[in-house]
């Protein structure tokens, strides 16, 4: 056990340190040898998890997925507008979610990735459309498959954009703004009135899973609190 444990923790240090290492330099920049240095681990420890670059960049994509999630709520809308707020919060923040963003992007790895995270942001924005719909939070013209990859497009554009302008500071209030633009084309009247969509939602839930980890963990502090800001999330919508 207390090997294994081990073992999962030079692994996420090694993906953090390869998420840095790609975030900076882009995946053809990127080297195995800058990776081992920045985590501190040695080459051989390097491939005993990765077999090759590619294996690397594909663990800092596919990390993301493993994270602790957005709070499940009763509207299924006000999920779907959190996840995405979460990530525009925590992008900025956090090398794993913007280098997913690099690698998912970048025409160097598009064809050697597959795509990166976006199919991954797609499907889950897709399954809370459907359970939107299925707690009649939806208009009737909408299509979940085809609305989670119109949001998820708009989403990526609205990140590429801010990263281009101004380093993705004002990333939360752009997304606040896309959702608001987008949400009455997606939700009934009902529900559209009681979503959060203001540019500091991401920070307020990010602060709500961090106090339920603390009290999961009877207020031990230390270890939940090391689990604030970057791991909080990700269930959200398209990275790129």
């Amino acid at each position: 056990m207390v090997r294994q444990e081990r073992a999962l923790r030079t692994r996420r240090l090694i993906l953090e340190a390869a998420a840095s290492v790609f975030d900076e330099f882009g995946y053809e920049g990127a080297t195995i040898g800058e990776v081992v240095s920045r985590a501190g681990v040695t080459r051989g420890a390097v491939y005993f998890h990765f077999a090759s670059k590619r294996d690397l960049a594909q663990g800092v994509v596919e990390e993301q997925f493993v994270q602790d999630g957005v709070p499940e709520r009763s509207c299924k809308l006000q999920e779907f507008v959190d996840t995405g707020m979460v990530v525009a919060h925590l992008m900025p923040r956090d090398p794993l979610l913007s280098a997913g963003a690099r690698l998912s992007l970048g025409q160097d790895v598009f064809d050697d990735l597959g795509g990166g995270a976006i199919p991954g942001w797609i499907s889950r924005m897709e399954a809370l459309l459907i359970a939107a719909g299925e707690r009649g939070e939806l208009l009737p013209h909408v299509v979940p498959a085809d609305t989670a990859w119109l949001i998820t497009a708009a989403w990526t554009g609205v990140q590429i954009q801010s990263q281009k302008l101004c380093g993705r500071a004002d990333l939360e209030l752009r997304v606040s703004g896309l959702f608001q633009h987008l949400m009455p084309s997606v939700a009934v009247p009902g529900v559209l009135g009681s979503l959060q969509m203001g540019p500091d939602r991401g920070a307020q839930v990010v602060a709500e899973v961090a106090a339920a980890q603390v009290a999961a963990e009877g207020g031990g502090g230390s270890s939940a609190q090391s689990r604030t800001g970057a791991e909080v999330v990700v269930d959200g919508v398209g990275v790129g």
